[in-house]
């Protein structure tokens, strides 16, 4: 089962709209979450009055026009409600239990205006055990390409068999970044380093990441592109023209920005296109 949130924003029904959508490919049903959080209103002598009625209203309001719009983009997908008490981020983090995928928009309603990302889908991208997509609202053309982060480790081997599965779906090509740096010596500025060899080195770890899932997905077309730049920088760059950028998460602290990871949190921010968070 494939969990989205809404809460009446643009960004909720970009949201819904590509939760449909990836109901419909994977053949699976679509539930569709609204959190009452009361949190803010129950502070002061006025508390309460009033309000208990008015949010019941406004949220099954939402999740009737969101449940319209799936049966408008794709009337065969099985797509069910829930109304749930409690704040956006715990909720749809209970509710990730056991699903699919989790889909959310980019920044709701209250979010800041400079942050592309919200606090709640980071949160769960950070805690979610599922591959969570975080959806801006903005219209996009479809580029037919879906682009997903490498690297040597093997943490990452979560997030290429979701964007192998994803490609194969969708009929896409998969343009596998593996971004790479030089080491910097400060004591040993006179180091050279033979560049070709280096682009070689680079190019054997992505073959040697993709060979089994390669196997596996003949039919799927992947593209090597082994830059020499700053991972964010590679990937942001690489999303201007594709449909999906998956990451893998290595972060381990106990805060959700550490459990995202440095580059998943930077790509959250500055990708242009939907981001797919696949932790090992």
């Amino acid at each position: 089962m494939i969990i989205v949130g809404v809460d009446g924003s643009v960004a909720a029904r970009a949201a819904v709209e590509w939760a449909a959508g990836d109901a419909f490919r994977m053949g699976v049903p679509l539930r569709i979450v609204y959190a009452v959080d009361r949190s803010s209103y129950q502070i002061g002598k006025y508390a309460s009055i009033g309000l208990p009625d008015l949010l019941l209203r406004e949220g099954l309001t939402i999740l009737r026009e969101a449940e319209e719009l799936v049966h408008e983009r794709r009337p065969t997908v099985e797509v069910t409600t829930r109304h749930v008490e409690g704040r956006p981020a715990a909720v749809l983090r209970e509710q990730a239990a056991g699903a699919t995928e989790v889909v959310v928009g980019s920044r709701g309603l209250g979010g800041f205006a400079g942050a592309l990302v919200g606090s709640v889908g980071t949160h769960v991208a950070g805690h979610a055990h599922c591959p969570v997509v975080v959806v801006r609202g903005e219209n996009r053309p479809v580029h037919g390409e879906i682009v997903v982060g490498v690297d040597d480790t093997p943490e990452c081997e979560p997030a290429l068999a979701y964007a192998f599965q994803q490609a194969e779906l969708r009929g896409a090509a998969l343009r596998t970044v593996h971004a790479w740096q030089l080491p910097v010596h400060v004591y040993a500025p006179e180091l050279v380093y033979d560049m070709d060899e280096i682009r070689t080195a680079q190019h054997q770890v992505v073959r040697v990441r993709l060979a089994a899932f390669a196997e596996s997905h003949p039919h799927v077309k992947t593209i090597e592109d082994v830059p020499s730049a700053h991972p964010v920088d590679a990937l942001t760059d690489a999303s201007e023209r594709a449909d999906l950028l998956v990451v893998g998460s290595h972060g381990r602290g106990a805060l959700s920005a550490m459990l995202l990871g440095s580059v998943s949190r930077g790509v959250l921010h500055h990708a242009r296109c939907p981001v797919a968070v696949v932790r090992a």
